[in-house]
């Protein structure tokens, strides 16, 4: 084993739980989306509309604990099975 080794696996092991953060995290938006689409359906309602009432402090708070939680437990599975 070569002395980069060790640090080329954390890198990759970082980069792969950012990226199923990321998708957990654009799958909350993209329902928070057809969401509003669905249960707001009035007139004037536009995409900026839509984008101005998901994109929220307060929501993106919550996608990425949403985000943390969903990989910590499917590395749990990934490790238990």
């Amino acid at each position: 084993m070569t002395p980069g080794q060790p640090n080329r696996r954390r890198g990759i092991s970082v980069l792969r739980a950012v990226i199923e953060i990321a998708f957990i995290v654009f799958l909350f938006y993209s329902n928070l989306l057809m969401g509003e689409f669905t249960v707001a359906n009035g007139r004037g309602k536009t995409w900026g509309y839509a984008f101005n009432d998901i994109f929220t402090s307060t929501n993106f708070f919550i996608a990425m604990i949403s985000g943390l939680i969903g990989y910590l437990v499917f590395e749990y599975l990934r490790r238990k099975f």
